[in-house]
């Protein structure tokens, strides 16, 4: 079959399925499978697909017809301008979680930081710092091995494994250094609002990564108070948090001792990030 028709028919399919980036899909699935950018198959569209790549590629489209994100079908996701390698114990890295990357660089370029990443994941936090503070070196915690083994392939990818360093563990039994900067992305989505999750997210995501309990202020509360333990004073705390929660975390971070120092906005004119100096 020639490439444009079998993007179109995998378009199609995807369409009647409700998936709303259904070309952009297609597109980034059938690139993947032959190893090519996607401005191969805008230039070549006219070259024939053996059966063997059809075949690929059609299990592929079934998966995601099921909303299974395109990012697990492909194993990668790209983050900070460097593709970075997950699977279902790991959350998709999203486009808003760069703010914090943005700000951070600029506080400390050319500073040479010990860094922790609470809940971890995939590294892409941690490992997309280190990529641009090369002075730095940092550690990244998870409750998931399967996180953690994700995360220390992504430091030997981007060849920085030789300052990162990875520990299964619980933030309540981490005792380990003093840092001058810690960033977390922790679970913030109210326990009520889980159910009201894309099937995209509810069905493949790692829900341990996305539930915030009650208020969605569980794990955050305990990133805020450990790390009054784990920063040096002066240092920076950097939390990713959901809508609407920023006056609670604020009043949090006053009653520990924190002075606000940024508040990112996210796309949609949510506060998406607070950053905090330890007084």
């Amino acid at each position: 079959m020639i490439l444009e028709n079998t993007i179109q028919n995998a378009s199609q399919i995807l369409k009647k399925n409700n998936i709303v980036t259904h070309q952009l899909d297609a597109e980034i699935i059938l690139s993947h499978i032959l190893n090519v950018k996607r401005e191969f198959l805008i230039t070549n569209n006219d070259i024939h697909i053996t059966k063997k790549i059809i075949k690929k590629f059609n299990h592929a489209i079934n998966r995601r017809k099921n909303n299974e994100p395109v990012a697990y079908i492909t194993g990668q996701k790209e983050f900070w301008s460097q593709n970075f390698s997950i699977n279902k114990s790991t959350l998709v890295p999203r486009p808003e979680t760069e703010l914090i990357i943005y700000k951070l660089i600029n506080f400390f370029k050319n500073k040479s930081l010990n860094i922790l990443d609470i809940g971890t994941g995939s590294g892409c936090i941690l490992l997309s710092l280190l990529k641009e503070l090369k002075l730095s070196r940092g550690t990244g915690i998870d409750i998931s091995k399967k996180a953690i083994e994700v995360a220390i392939t992504n430091s030997k990818n981007l060849k920085i494994l030789n300052r990162s360093k990875f520990r299964v563990t619980d933030i309540n039994k981490f005792y380990c250094g003093k840092y001058d900067l810690i960033v977390s992305n922790p679970p913030y989505i109210l326990l009520k609002d889980l159910k009201n999750l894309s099937k995209d997210i509810s069905n493949y995501e790692p829900i341990i990564a996305l539930n915030g309990g009650l208020d969605g202020l569980d794990v955050i509360k305990k990133v805020i108070f450990k790390s009054k333990k784990l920063l040096k004073t002066g240092g920076l705390l950097a939390i990713e948090i959901g809508n609407n929660q920023h006056k609670k975390v604020l009043y949090l971070l006053n009653e520990n001792g924190y002075r606000v120092k940024s508040k990112e906005f996210d796309y949609m004119k949510n506060v998406r990030c607070i950053i905090s100096t330890k007084m």
